[in-house]
């Protein structure tokens, strides 16, 4: 158990209202007395020289002790049938599926079936095809010993005759190169309506997950002694025939066999996925489904650790909305489960909305970055910043910016499930001129920020966002953004449009935003999805074919792609990206002048940012910039441009038509740069943009919240709240 947290967990969701209840599923190492209090989050950087880790004690609103217990964490994805196809267990069967091994050099288990009496237990790697087969009185083992190759398709298939004893094993692949196996058992016994399961055995604690493709498991009445044509569809009576090309936007795998002896998958595997009799001709499953009748399984696979409840803390009906966490304590050690509190619906609201990126939270969950190293952990224990990196617990599984064991990126994120990187005081860079913040805890720059200037705030989060629509934010006067709101669904985009448009006041305040679209499961809100296709700077790339999201069957990738470019909404889109690392703004003369002076007022100097506690610069790491081509409006006002982006920058590939040549026609290196932007909507709206990832992280200077950049941020959002 040495591979478990002495403490953690997670909440049922992110968010709720006063009056509603945040269920709370806490993991010990060993079981234990534990206990759990309020504290309200005010600022998650711990570095000395920035605001410091600072919590609100709420121990008089919410306390509680509890039994702490061990709870495992069960990764893998596989697919169960309860109720396995019945049959005489005297008649031959022939258990066959098509599977690409994503681990050829392991062994896996492809299917397995039991029942009281019997068990049949078919693998496949290293030794070839392997199959395991028990029953009362005896046990049989053969296998092919011909190796399976990487990335081909493979049809195995297991024989049994009990009247015989004959048991045939083969494997036979897409050229039509074979193998086989042959044994003779007495007193054989095959099972009947049992369990069965794919890519797993054991259904009582499943292991052996296979990692790859399988398409078409069957059970079949009869035996064969060969199968020439891998890609042949069988010719023997059907008993189960499960397609994997019906119900692909579920967690069901339908059995076109007589008895529908349907089954559910178990977290989560990869749908949509271009099966062995991918023709090419369609590119979304939608219209061939048949071409798509496959399913991506991984061993490191979660949906939801189905940890049993800890505690419940129901919302006080007077708490304010804020950002909050459960801090969690044991004998051996802490951790904090943070959460909001969105005002009540009925009101009333603050005149600003800090809108909580927990789509990209999410996306980031447990980002694996290789970057934990003695350096890291000893700042990590000098600062006493949180102190478990993602990189050293695999166990609660990776993000979408990570890969699986077999190399296929990691395109589905839960929520269910400790997330690391979602707690105050998180490093994500041993930044050498800063504090290497990343997203949640970065966002606590701009919340500081907001309560030392004293200005009144509501949080809402993306989640509610996309459930509410326009109506959760209508009331606001502002909408205010993190540092990097990235991911984003249609319903998002949508509201958020519809408010600027509608007359709200947008203030984005981060870069790289408003970038990649995912999917959202309704039936499973825990559930989002990424596919990376063509395009953008992408930790890997969607398998040709596979550009579609299994939840909702559309395009996936950049909304740039999907012909919604970040500029349309916010007058800027991403442009440029380097190492963790920051430079200045120049003001341009519309700043000193005009309409918009304003935005700059009290401000006297002509450089703007240069110092900060992301990157070492108000401009950095991921830079945006104004388009009239991608939708910057016509009436867009660039008050202020980056200037000398560090050596690591590069222009981000959808920007580039070859080695030089812009889709814009500007040079390359001059797109490395971020823009502040300002314009208004005809219907009185306005949107304020920023242009880079670390512009929050500069609102701290010498030892406070002040200098240029916190006096403009405060000149814009007070305008734009009406204070």
């Amino acid at each position: 158990m040495s591979a478990h947290l002495p403490i953690t967990g997670y909440l049922d969701r992110f968010s709720h209202r006063p009056g509603e209840t945040f269920t709370a599923h806490v993991g010990l190492r060993s079981p234990a007395h534990a206990r759990a209090r309020l504290v309200r989050v005010i600022s998650g950087d711990p570095n000395p020289a920035g605001p410091g880790l600072r919590f609100e004690d709420l121990s008089a609103v919410f306390a509680t002790e509890f039994a702490g217990i061990h709870q495992p964490v069960a990764l893998g994805s596989h697919a169960i049938i309860d109720h396995a196809p019945a049959r005489d267990p005297a008649q031959a069967c022939t258990w066959t599926a098509l599977i690409m091994a994503g681990l050829p050099h392991e062994t896996r288990t492809v299917l397995s079936e039991a029942d009281t009496a019997a068990q049949v237990t078919l693998r496949a790697g290293a030794i070839g095809v392997e199959a395991e087969l028990a029953w009362p009185g005896g046990s049989l083992k053969l296998r092919t010993d011909t190796h399976l190759r990487p990335r081909t398709w493979y049809r195995i298939w297991l024989s049994a005759d009990p009247a015989s004893g004959v048991v045939t094993l083969g494997q036979t692949d897409t050229t039509g190169a074979a193998a086989t196996a042959r044994a003779e058992a007495r007193g054989l016994r095959l099972p009947s309506g049992g369990t069965l399961l794919f890519a797993a055995e054991n259904a009582a604690s499943p292991s052996g997950h296979f990692t790859g493709k399988i398409e078409e498991p069957a059970l079949l009445a009869g035996t064969r002694s060969s199968w020439p044509d891998a890609l042949a569809r069988t010719d023997l009576p059907v008993i189960g025939l499960w397609d994997f090309g019906l119900a692909i936007d579920s967690q069901t795998i339908v059995d076109t066999g007589r008895q529908n002896r349907h089954g559910r998958l178990v977290n989560a595997p990869t749908r949509a996925v271009v099966g062995a009799r991918w023709s090419g001709t369609e590119h979304c499953w939608r219209h061939a489904p048949q071409d798509y009748a496959a399913i991506h399984f991984h061993d490191g696979d979660i949906d939801d650790c189905r940890w049993q409840p800890s505690f419940t803390f129901t919302v006080p009906e007077t708490l304010k909305s804020g950002a909050y966490a459960l801090h969690i304590t044991c004998t051996e050690g802490e951790d904090w489960l943070p959460l909001y509190v969105l005002p009540k619906r009925e009101g009333p609201h603050a005149p600003i909305a800090f809108l909580a990126s927990t789509f990209t939270y999410q996306a980031y969950a447990n980002h694996a970055r290789g970057n934990a190293d003695a350096d890291y952990m000893s700042r990590t224990k000098d600062w006493g910043a949180y102190p478990n990196n993602a990189d050293h617990w695999p166990l609660y599984g990776r993000s979408t910016y990570n890969k699986h064991a077999d190399g296929s990126g990691i395109s589905l994120s839960s929520r269910l499930r400790p997330i690391l990187t979602i707690r105050p005081g998180y490093l994500t860079f041993n930044d050498p001129m800063g504090s290497g913040l990343r997203h949640y805890p970065a966002d606590t720059h701009l919340l500081a920020w907001l309560t030392d200037k004293g200005l009144d705030f509501d949080v809402v989060t993306d989640e509610d966002l996309d459930d509410e629509g326009l109506p959760l934010i209508a009331p606001y006067k502002t909408v205010l953004t993190g540092s990097h709101p990235e991911y984003h669904t249609q319903g998002t985009l949508d509201a958020l449009s519809a408010y600027t448009h509608s007359g709200g006041k947008l203030a984005y305040l981060g870069g790289n935003g408003f970038y990649w679209r995912i999917a959202r499961d309704k039936a499973r809100p825990h559930m989002i999805e990424i596919r990376r296709a063509e395009g953008g700077i992408r930790a890997w790339a969607a398998e040709p074919g596979e550009y579609y999201h299994a939840i909702d069957g559309q395009m996936g990738g950049l909304w740039r792609r999907n012909r919604r470019p970040p500029q349309q909404l916010a007058g800027v889109g991403f442009s440029g990206q380097g190492k963790f690392e920051g430079t200045y703004y120049r003001r341009l003369p519309a700043s000193y002048e005009g309409e918009l002076s304003w935005v700059f007022a009290g401000i006297n100097e002509e450089i703007v940012g240069d110092y900060g506690l992301s990157g070492g610069g108000a401009a950095g790491f991921e830079l945006d910039r104004a388009d009239p081509m991608l939708g910057t409006p016509e009436n867009a006002v660039i008050l202020a441009r980056s200037e000398d982006p560090p050596k690591s920058f590069v222009t981000v590939h959808e920007e580039l038509l070859g080695a030089s040549n812009t889709i814009s026609g500007e040079n390359a290196p001059d797109l490395m740069r971020g823009e502040i932007v300002y314009f208004d909507t005809p219907s009185g709206g306005a949107v304020f943009s920023v242009g880079s990832i670390t512009f929050c992280g500069s609102l701290w200077r010498d030892g406070r919240f002040d200098g240029p950049v916190s006096r403009l941020l405060e000149n814009v959002v007070r305008r734009f709240a009406g204070s």
